[in-house]
């Protein structure tokens, strides 16, 4: 009896989390519509969406929502990423921006558009994407590598922020010293941004994300294994070499794909998934992955948000706005950690 009651608690309390998230989505989306340097009206909203002919049509459709759904697509990305690499390294603070692969991602992307855009060649949506693939691949090499030697997580963790700015220093160094002017304007988006996404940009990521986050979905049950411990999950049948390169590759893909479109954007990915254990109370992944999806979505809406209105008409990076909400939380969870290792 007292099984079924906790069972019913449960489903309850994980509907109203999800209805919950789903609300702040929906409103989040309608305040980034109305606000901004030329307020709207829920009429002018209407219109601008419906009536391609209306006055407001471009700056709902052109400028308000195709940076609105990016941040959605990428929002999720980032902070499923998150989830995948503390399912891989069993550490809640794990994700790409503590463990250096977005700042790996950065340079390697940042050097790949010099090279193209100093000899006049455009660089593609694919090849962004590619480029910054390669980096972050390279930065989760050097973590893996240090995981060997390093058997303390924090010790992982201080060595993968140090690759993050030893990736930024330099990227910034090549950017500094740039010739052509449209390549210095890379330092805006090296401090992440939402601004320059266009429709066409959106297509591709969507048609890299979506599919990476179905595959993580589908990839549920192994991870609620492997969160037993590895011996338990090999007794369930998951093969742990393909699961663990499976996770790389998706966490990889994913933020990877965040850098290449919006640049490096900080402590989504660690933030986003213990806010979402703290809110539906529970691991397991089947909750937990959709609830990462839209509590992503749900952050950086957010955060854009404030980064657009907060000093309008001038704009914070992305990244700033998210480090002040995602940086305490962060700390946080160190806090917890030590305080349950003491006892």
């Amino acid at each position: 009896m007292k099984q079924g009651t906790g069972e019913r608690h449960t489903a309850r309390r994980t509907a109203l989390g999800f209805a919950l998230l789903a609300l702040a989505l929906i409103a989040l989306i309608f305040c980034n519509i109305i606000a901004g340097s030329t307020k709207l009206t829920v009429s002018e909203v209407f219109d601008g969406l419906f009536r391609p002919q209306s006055e407001f049509s471009a700056i709902v459709l052109h400028v308000r929502m195709v940076r609105i759904v990016p941040a959605i697509l990428l929002g999720g990305a980032l902070a499923l990423s998150g989830f995948l690499l503390q399912t891989f390294f069993a550490n809640p603070i794990a994700g790409p921006f503590t463990l250096g692969i977005s700042s790996g991602a950065k340079l390697v992307l940042s050097v790949t558009m010099i090279a193209f855009l100093s000899r006049g060649v455009a660089v593609g949506s694919v090849m962004l994407i590619a480029a910054s693939f390669v980096g972050a691949m390279l930065s989760m090499g050097f973590v893996l590598a240090i995981s060997y030697k390093v058997r303390r997580m924090s010790m992982l963790i201080i060595c993968g922020v140090m690759i993050g700015y030893i990736c930024s220093a330099v990227t910034e160094f090549v950017i500094r010293f740039a010739d052509d002017s449209n390549i210095v304007k890379l330092h805006d988006w090296a401090m992440g941004s939402f601004a320059s996404i266009k429709w066409e940009n959106v297509a591709v990521m969507a048609a890299v994300v979506i599919p990476a986050m179905i595959a993580a979905f589908f990839l549920s049950k192994p991870i609620g294994a492997y969160q037993l411990g590895e011996v338990y999950a090999e007794n369930m049948g998951v093969n742990i070499r393909l699961f663990r390169i499976a996770l790389i590759l998706l966490s990889g893909v994913l933020s990877a794909c965040v850098t290449a479109f919006a640049g490096p954007i900080s402590f989504v990915g660690v933030a986003v998934p213990h806010l979402m254990r703290r809110l539906f109370r529970t691991a397991k992944p089947i909750v937990i992955i959709p609830a990462c999806i839209l509590g992503g979505a749900v952050f950086c809406l957010f955060c854009d948000l404030i980064a657009r209105t907060a000093f309008a008409p001038n704009e914070l990076s992305i990244s700033s706005v998210t480090a002040v909400f995602g940086a305490p939380v962060v700390i946080f969870v160190m806090l917890r950690r030590q305080k349950e290792g003491a006892r």
